[in-house]
């Protein structure tokens, strides 16, 4: 870093994104993409807003909002749209936590909970899984503290049922929970019917996954009017216009053509299924995920020995070198073939190895 750089952020450690190599042509099973490619509709009304680029986008996202309230039935006041959920949860660090106001989640979960908690300066706890990597519910039950939780979580693919979040927040008023539903999609319930029950429950969301839109780059938070009027007063703060006309019109076409969100996800889930059962059959543990991914184990070879040697194959799982998940390898759910693929490159390696 350069001489310049405040000493406030001197100790901080940015979040890692998944390997986006450029090199040469990988099969990438690391970064949770979407499989299937942006939908038919979302892919005109991108193409239609491009006439009007040198006007700055609507900064309430108001036709977006009103889609998008409609399909959840919620007010048009209980939405915000942002750049990716990446952004409503850091809007939801600057909002809800600060030194008198810690956040606690789990110690393995989605890792930019910990830089967001760094970068704003809140204290934090990380309460331990089980080592099923289950999460123990009582944990989190008035802890005074705000909670982030991933629902299903983040690496493991581990989800709770709506009625184990709604007991953590039913028992912490005082407080906001966090449900960051980025994997909802392929398998668990969503906390989004309990908003109007508890205005400390904030639900946030992404169309990187389920829609096919990661790289348009599109979140949102779901919560009380209250909550969402809060939330904006740090979004007015920073980026006004933070969600852009190109990205707006893809999200208006996705949630106009749900149908084909609900093909492509029973079709990952279908997928997942196989895959785990192929998996299991070589001898692999995995954990019970409600994602759109795996969390594997084999007892007789590392995780980053695999890793690596899947890398060297063309095909690229994301590999956490930390003391709980180094055996581990987080294989995102592809195409058929993809996975047919792996298959393949697993049985290879493990013939040589084990």
């Amino acid at each position: 870093m350069s001489r310049f750089f405040s000493q406030k952020y001197a100790g901080l450690v940015p979040y890692t994104p998944g390997e986006q190599p450029k090199e040469r042509k990988y099969i990438k099973l690391n970064t949770n993409e979407s499989p299937f490619p942006p939908s038919a509709a979302a892919l005109k009304m991108a193409s239609e807003a491009l006439t009007t680029l040198q006007l700055y986008s609507d900064p309430e996202c108001r036709q977006l909002v009103q889609a998008a309230a409609d399909y959840y039935r919620v007010g048009k006041d209980e939405i915000l749209f942002t750049n990716g959920s990446d952004e409503i949860l850091d809007f939801a660090f600057m909002a809800f936590c600060d030194e008198s106001t810690p956040a606690v989640f789990p110690d393995i979960t989605y890792g930019f909970y910990s830089v967001f908690a760094e970068l704003h300066h809140v204290p934090y706890e990380q309460l331990p899984l089980r080592e099923d990597f289950t999460i123990r519910v009582e944990d989190y039950l008035d802890v005074q503290k705000t909670v982030f939780l991933a629902n299903p979580n983040a690496q493991t693919g581990v989800a709770l049922s709506r009625d184990e979040i709604e007991r953590i927040v039913k028992s912490n008023p005082k407080h906001v929970v966090v449900v960051d539903e980025a994997y909802v999609d392929f398998g668990a319930e969503s906390c989004v019917p309990l908003i109007h029950q508890y205005d400390n429950l904030l639900v946030t969301q992404t169309f990187s996954k389920s829609r096919s839109l990661a790289g348009a780059r599109l979140g949102f938070g779901i919560g009380s009017a209250a909550l969402i009027r809060d939330l904006n007063t740090i979004k007015y703060s920073t980026n006004p216009y933070n969600v852009n006309s190109l990205t707006m019109a893809a999200g208006i076409g996705a949630l106009q053509d749900d149908g084909y969100r609900a093909k492509n996800c029973a079709a990952v889930m279908k997928t997942r299924a196989e895959t785990a059962a192929a998996l299991r059959e070589l001898g692999f543990l995995l954990t019970d995920s409600s994602s759109n991914f795996l969390l594997a184990r084999h007892p007789g070879i590392s995780g980053k020995i695999l890793y690596q040697k899947l890398r060297e194959r063309g095909i690229l799982v994301r590999h956490f070198d930390t003391p709980r998940l180094c055996e581990y390898n987080r294989i995102t759910i592809g195409s058929e073939g993809q996975m047919k693929a792996l298959l393949a490159a697993v049985r290879e390696i493990l013939e040589e190895d084990v």
